[in-house]
Parts: structure tokens; C-alpha cells; sequence
């Protein structure tokens, strides 16, 4: 067993910079997923000495807590995949040993002088982030895009860049205190990540933490009074403002829509008697078959919302939009077969993304495949939603109970196929939806659940999906 105060792997190389705020310091990484391997390296680069724990990693230092003289340990960093109520991190808070998010160890180290825009919420989080990407890159500013995806948040943080946009959810945002952003936005706060956070009223409280200590402005739905309720009670940096989105005609000190056209009443001079143009809801129409969908306006006003905080252009946002792509699995058309259209939309992990995938659809003419591990989810406000869209449903998943018992409490007029789970199941989905749709609906793979009873991840599950369309074609 290695030293457990230096593990063989956290032994730093002589010219390590000893001037960062980590130097010197042992730091316990709870987890050697994407995030702890990160802060591994980090504290190679930087001077620290780690201690690695992880029950399911061959190269941790050790699998089991209890084998780590806590008294020796600075701080901790821990991943998300280490909920408050574990045993770790019971462990770690009895001895008194202060915590970090993967986010708050990033802003530690980070480079300075470089401002940071933070994009939380239950859904649109990768697609927002990605679009402030997209506009700051045709602003002229070199940013870094990072986060849940793409370059972890702790790698780009020490990055010279012009801008850092973070994907950040309420897992990374519950140990997370010091990070002062630019700019933040919370999306939504439907219910997620309850077996993670044990409630409802927790969950929230930690996506109400990407509003604190923000410097310039706190980006929120002027139609949701929960996420406004966020931003009044927020702790900020004095000067700091409240910037509403709305997909009606904005007021002062918001972004909107007036007559298709994307406006801004918040960042320039004059917002108290005009707006001034940013750009067209139809710059998003390459992105989507059919009407551009509500929610990716939303996702473009908050977007720009972000990037004017940190000074681009209305002209950039334009660029920005119209060069943007979706992410794979987002409501991505796979195929037309026989009149009918086939759509991924496996990122859909919960049920207010499975909502936002309905958007504009026709009634009666969805055949939905959906099920997978549930999170603690109740999905009877989903159905009651939805059903009037709906022709029929596939359901997987290891337990279908959740979604087959507010199918049958608030649609149980709708023809329900579960599919019992094995190698086959999305090959056996896609037939029977196929059997089940006219022509001119759509078979929508949206699970609002998680994948992992079933498949690697929702990427591997869209894949699947892709496949066994492409078969049946």
C-alpha cells in the first residue's frame, strides 16, 4: 500500500509552481473519475501533495477512507459522484477537514483576471453553455467551453483564455463557496439528482449557489418565480444586476422577442426608452425540423444574456447563433422512414426535458419510447402535460412502474408496450413504435430517466436508438 500521505502517482515534479494557492497543501480527491483525475494533476502541476480514494479504481491510493490519517489531510476536493449523506464525506466533515466542489477547486487555482459565466439548471445547460461558446468565439474572444463536457472545468481554469463558460449542476454547486463569475444564469429547477441531494428544498438550494458572489449579472426567467426567488435572495458582489429573460417583449433590464427578432433592454446606454437588435429566432431554424421550439430561444436569450455581461456585441450574438450547432442526442433528427420521423432526444434524463422535447408537436401524434432508472422522480405532472400528444407508448427500463402508473393514473386512454430488458431492447422499441406510428408522426426517444440500467450512458442509449432505426429503414 502506498505512503498514505503521497501515493506514488502524487508525487509533484521539481518545477512545480509554488506559488499557488495549493502548494504545500495535502489534498484528499474523493473519486478518480474526470474530476478527481483532473485535480490530480493539477496538484501535481501546482505543488500539492494528494491522497486518492476510490473504491473502484485499481490506481487509487486506497479504496476505503478508513485508511487515510485524516488528520494529516488540508483539504478535501470531492466528486460529484460522492453524495453529502456518503460515508466519505461523512468521514471527511467529522474530522473536520474543509470540503471543495470540483468548481470551487477550480476557481482556487485558476488563472487570474479571467472572467467566468456560469450556465446551471435541470435542462438546457450543455446547449446554453455551448451556445456562449459560439457567440463569444464570433465576438473575437478566445473561450474556453467546459464543464460536464468537452475540457474539465479544473484543466481550463488554469488555461489562458479570455473567458471561461461553465456547465455547472447542483451536485458540483453544493460544495462550492468562494467562485465569484461574471455572470450566472439558473435555466430551470425542476426536480433532479433527488437520491443525490435528499430533497426537493436541498436540491434547489444548491442551484440557488451559481447566483452567489456574482459580479455583474444574475440571468433568470422572467416567468419563473422560483429562479427569480433565487436572484432576490442571492448574496452578491455590490453593483451587481438582475437581467430577466422573457420570449415576450422585453422590459428594462431584460432580453427578449419582439416580432421574431431577439432584443436586448439590458446592456446599452438607451435600454430605458428602446431595445437594440441582437438577432432573428429564425438564426436557430438550421437547428431543428420544423418552428424553432420555445425552450432554444429561452436558451439563446439567456446565452446572450452571459455574453453581453462580458462585453460582446449585438452583432457577435447574431454571428454566434447562426453558426451554433446542437449538441448529439438533443432533439436530433436520426431519420424519415416511411413518413414518419424519428428524433434522439436520449440527453432527456429527467422529466422537464422530456417536456421541453414536445414543444410544437401535433396532437396525437408522438409515439414516445421513455423509461430507464427513475432518480426518485414521480412523473404524473409529465403525463397529465403531454398526454394530449401523445398515440402511443414504448416504455424500457429495468422498472417501469414509475412511468406505467402515471401513464394509467392520467392517460390511461393511451396504448402502453413495456419491453422487458435485455441486448435487444431498443431494437425491440424502435419495432414496436414503428408498428404503432402514422405517417407524419414522430417516434421520440425521450427516456426522462437516466440510462445506466441499460446502457454506458445516454449517448450510448441515442446510439442504439440511431442504429436500430437505421436497421429498420
Amino acid at each position: 500500500m502506498p505512503d498514505a500521505t503521497a501515493g506514488p502517482d502524487s508525487t509533484a515534479p521539481p518545477d512545480v509552481d509554488a506559488s499557488s494557492p495549493i502548494a504545500g497543501l495535502t489534498v484528499l480527491i474523493l473519486g478518480l473519475g474526470v474530476a478527481g483525475r483532473s485535480a490530480l494533476d493539477a496538484c501535481r502541476a501546482l505543488g500539492a501533495r494528494a491522497i486518492t480514494v476510490d473504491p473502484g479504481a485499481a490506481d487509487a491510493d486506497h479504496a476505503d477512507i478508513d485508511a487515510v490519517p485524516l488528520s494529516a489531510v488540508d483539504v478535501c476536493m470531492s466528486s460529484p459522484g460522492f453524495a453529502p449523506h456518503t460515508r466519505e464525506v461523512r468521514a471527511v466533515q467529522d474530522a473536520g477537514v474543509e470540503i471543495w466542489s470540483e468548481m470551487e477547486f477550480a476557481w482556487r487555482v485558476r488563472r487570474e483576471g479571467i472572467p467566468w459565466v456560469l450556465v446551471t439548471g435541470t435542462n438546457g445547460k450543455t446547449t446554453t453553455t455551448q451556445m456562449v461558446g459560439a457567440i463569444a468565439a464570433a465576438g473575437g474572444i478566445d473561450v474556453a467551453v467546459c464543464g460536464n463536457m468537452g475540457v474539465p472545468v479544473i484543466a481550463a481554469a488554469q488555461e489562458e483564455r479570455g473567458l471561461v463558460a461553465v456547465e455547472i449542476a447542483s451536485l458540483q454547486l453544493h460544495f462550492t463557496s468562494t467562485l465569484s463569475p461574471h455572470a450566472a444564469v439558473c435555466l430551470n429547477a425542476d426536480e433532479d439528482h433527488l437520491d443525490w441531494h435528499g430533497s426537493v428544498e436541498e436540491y434547489r438550494a444548491d442551484k440557488a449557489r451559481v447566483y452567489r458572489n456574482v459580479q455583474v449579472a444574475c440571468v433568470y426567467g422572467a416567468h419563473d418565480p422560483l429562479v427569480e426567488s433565487m436572484v432576490a435572495d442571492a448574496e452578491v458582489v455590490e453593483g451587481a444586476r438582475a437581467i430577466g429573460i422573457t420570449r415576450g417583449s422585453p422590459a428594462v433590464s431584460q432580453l427578449g422577442v419582439v416580432d421574431g427578432v431577439l432584443v436586448d433592454r439590458a446592456f446599452h446606454a438607451g435600454r430605458h426608452t428602446e431595445a437594440i437588435e441582437l438577432g432573428h429566432v429564425e438564426d436557430l431554424a438550421h437547428l431543428v425540423a420544423g418552428d424553432v421550439p420555445p425552450y432554444l430561444v429561452f436558451n439563446a436569450l439567456a446565452a446572450a444574456a452571459l455574453a453581453r455581461a462580458v462585453g460582446v456585441s449585438p452583432e457577435a450574438v447574431a454571428r454566434g447563433l447562426r453558426v451554433f450547432s446542437l449538441d448529439a442526442h438533443r432533439t436530433a433528427h436520426v431519420a424519415t422512414v416511411d413518413g414518419v420521423h424519428y428524433v434522439d432526444d436520449s440527453k432527456a434524463t429527467n422529466a422537464h426535458a422530456a417536456l421541453a422535447a414536445f414543444g410544437g408537436r401535433a396532437p396525437g401524434s408522438v409515439v414516445w419510447i421513455a423509461g430507464g432508472q427513475a432518480k426518485g422522480q414521480e412523473f404524473d405532472g409529465l403525463v397529465a402535460a403531454l398526454r394530449d400528444r401523445l398515440r402511443a407508448v414504448v416504455l424500457i427500463g429495468t422498472d417501469p412502474e414509475p412511468l406505467a402508473s402515471a401513464l394509467a393514473g392520467h392517460a390511461a386512454d393511451i396504448p402502453v408496450t413495456r419491453i422487458a430488458p435485455g441486448d435487444t431492447v431498443m431494437q425491440q422499441a424502435v419495432r414496436e413504435a414503428r408498428a404503432l406510428a402514422q405517417q407524419g408522426d414522430t417516434v421520440l426517444l425521450s427516456p426522462a430517466c437516466a440510462s445506466f440500467d441499460q446502457f454506458r450512458s445516454y449517448a450510448d442509449r441515442g446510439e442504439a436508438f440511431a442504429e436500430a432505426v437505421k436497421a429498420s429503414a
